[in-house]
Parts: C-alpha cells; structure tokens; sequence
C-alpha cells in the first residue's frame, strides 16, 4: 500500500470520528443549556454559542492555514484535535453558560482537524487521484455526521449530555492518535514565509464571478444557520417534553444527512450534466419550500420526514458552490480561493446564529422557519441573477463538464 492510500484510510476514518464528535454534541447545546439552568433568554444563549465559534474561527483560519505552510499540516491536525479533546472534555464539567461560552471560543480559535485532513490528502495525493481521495474525506465527514447525533442522542438518554460530551472529547482523542502515529507526510517543503493573507484576498476581490461565489455562499450559511441552534428546542416542543429529546432531536438531525447521503451522488450526476449553476438553484429553491412546509406540521414524526425531504434538495447546494468555486478560478489560485470560501461560510455561520436567536427571542421558535425558508428563496433568486449572464458560469461550464467530473 503505497504512503498516499494509508494517509487516506488514516485520515478518513480520523475524519469520521471527528465529524461524529462534532455532531453527536453541538446540535444539543440548547438542550445542554436547560440541563445547566439557563431558563431565559435561551433563544439568545443559543445563537451567541453557536456564532462565537464560527467568529473565532474566521479570525484564526488563515494564521492556522499560514502555520501549516511552514510546519506541515500533519502538526496542525494534532495540535487541532488534542485542542478538542480538551475541549469536549472540560465542557462535560461546566456549571454556567460563560464558561460554556468562553470554550466555544477555544474551540473556535485553536480547532481546525477536518480542514488540515482535505488539506493534507489533496497535497499529498497524486494529481490524477485527488478527485477521488477527497470525495472520500467528504463521505466519511458526512458519515460522521449521520453517526454522531444519533449516537450523541442515545448517550444522553442513558446517562446525559455530560456524558455524551466526555464521549465526543474519547473519539476525536483517538481520531488524533490515528494521525500522530501512523500518518506521514513525505516530501514536505515548508514556505519560506507565510503567505498574506491580505494579498490573496487582494486577488480575489478582482475576480467578479468568485466575489459572486462566495457572497452566495455567506447568504446561504446566514440563511440555514438562523434556524440551526434552535431547532433541537422546537423539536422539544414538538415531542411534548424534554425528556429524550435530545434522542428524537438525534433521529431528526440523522434523517437529513440520511437524505445528503442517499442524494449527493445523483446531484453530482445531474451537475455533469446540466452544470453546477442549475443545480445549485434547484437545491436552494428546493430547500427554500422544504424549510416552508415545516411549518404546518406539529407531530414530530412528520416534521422528521419533510426534514428528510429537504436534506434531499438541500444536499446539492454546497457542493454545487464548492463547484462553482472551482469553475471561476485558475489552478494556481484555488488553494487561496478555497480559503477565502471558507472565510465567507465562516461569517454566514456566525451572523446567522445571532439573527435566528434574536428572531426566536423576539417572536418564537416556528417563525423561524418562515424566515429561513424565505431566505434560501431569496438566495434562489440572487443565485439566479448573477451568474445569468456571466461567460464563466455560461459557457465555461458548458465546455468543462468532463473536466469537472475527474
């Protein structure tokens, strides 16, 4: 087995585990407040945990991906994941929200273990393997992420969220021994000096047709993200009771990526063939309806399944984006401008928290969804607007669609 194909299997599995841990605890940090004593103002709680995280994160990501140009990203996946065991870890023991509060922002500003893994695989993969070594990494985070709230869910209807965190902080433990011990990563030559930051945003604001990617990539984080931390609290409200809701939340959450899943491949057979562009609008007009028919259902089984419904449309949008990202750029600065989508995911992800839990403190949980769905429609048509006249998305996706597919 040649160094490139262990590296993979190492680093997807690692992948995995992490994704698991993730999930399997994040979802339910609402319900995690409730078990801490934070009765008011939850909505607010909620929203300013999740975005504190994404914030700091968009703060450390290009110092992080700067390090690792000097150093390897092999150090950074380490140092990453020993960062989140801790974290995971000292969270099963909090006693208040602010300190709940400042690990969030830990976690934020020293994690970055699935990153270091894409970034490491496609460097050290060969060119005419990276295609599907990735796709790998990609399947694996989503696998993860189907484990890890039905698996975080079931812990915490046993024992409790405090346990179910303890577990999460064992998994990416032994997801960065996996990577301490057994990844290598050969012919490393470090940067002489780190790349600016600045100069490659500098770049990238003169391409118009990435500027118009990334926006659509932020407005889309914002839109999903309003919604996300608190929806494990509408589930509650659903079941009649908090008692084993972080399970049902669990089997709700598990269901969509269930639908990314089973869904993925064929939006990709549909983007081979009828471009990136169209597919991305279908996902968000798809997932814009979806969010909108949640509204009339108050049984949480039949919630749970037009959830299922619109992880199936919604599964085709973001990599729909990160093709459209591929599609505006030259070869030499995808790295770069894969970076600076991350960024613009980053600032969507921390802004749309906020806004969802102000909306939901100010009205309530199930306008939420109103809003959402109004959102992703709204980005449909924004989405639809821009990229309707502009050569790149036009005729360039026409010509390189075989391109696209290796």
């Amino acid at each position: 087995m040649e160094s490139w194909q262990r590296n993979l299997i190492l680093l997807g599995a690692g992948t995995l585990l992490t994704s698991a841990s993730y999930s399997m605890v994040v979802p339910f940090l609402p319900l995690f407040l409730l078990q801490i004593g934070v009765h008011t103002h939850i909505e607010m709680w909620s929203g300013m945990l999740f975005s504190v995280s994404f914030f700091a994160g968009a703060l450390s990501s290009p110092y992080w991906g700067s390090v690792a140009d000097r150093f390897g990203r092999k150090p950074m996946i380490v140092r990453a994941g020993f960062v989140l065991f801790v974290v995971y870890t000292l969270t099963a023991f909090v006693t208040n929200p602010y300190e709940l509060l400042i690990l969030r922002v830990l976690s934020g500003l020293l994690s970055g273990y699935v990153p270091g893994a894409i970034a490491l695989v496609g460097t050290h993969t060969p060119e005419n393997k990276v295609g599907y070594a990735l796709s790998i990494v990609s399947a694996a985070s989503a696998s993860g992420g189907i484990m890890g709230p039905l698996l975080g869910g079931t812990i915490a209807r046993v024992f409790d969220n405090r346990i179910a965190f303890g577990s999460a902080g064992i998994l990416v433990f032994l997801a960065t021994l996996l990577v301490l011990f057994w990844v290598r990563e050969d012919h490393f030559t470090p940067a002489k000096h780190r790349s600016s930051v600045f100069a490659a945003f500098n770049e990238g604001v003169h391409n118009r047709p990435l500027i118009a990617v990334l926006l659509l990539n932020a407005l889309t984080a914002f839109s999903i993200m309003s919604i996300e931390p608190v929806l494990t609290l509408y589930i509650a409200q659903l079941n009649g009771t908090v008692v084993n809701a972080s399970f049902v939340a669990g089997v709700v959450f598990s269901l969509s990526g269930v639908a990314s899943m089973v869904f993925s491949p064929l939006w990709g057979k549909l983007a081979d063939k009828a471009g990136f562009r169209v597919v991305l609008i279908v996902g968000l007009v798809g997932g814009g309806l979806g969010t909108l028919a949640q509204v009339p259902f108050h049984s949480v089984w039949a919630f749970a399944i037009i959830r299922f419904i619109y992880g199936a449309f919604f599964s085709a949008v973001f990599p729909a984006i990160n093709g459209l990202v591929v599609r505006s750029t030259q070869p030499s600065f995808r790295g770069r401008a894969f970076g600076l989508n991350q960024t613009a995911n980053q600032v969507g992800n921390m802004v749309g928290p906020l806004m969802g839990g102000w909306i939901g403190g100010a009205w309530s949980v199930h306008s939420l969804f109103w809003w959402t769905g109004t959102l992703l429609l709204g980005v449909s048509v924004v989405a639809f607007w821009f990229t309707r006249h502009n050569p790149v998305f036009q005729a360039r996706f026409a010509s390189g669609q075989a391109h696209s597919a290796h």
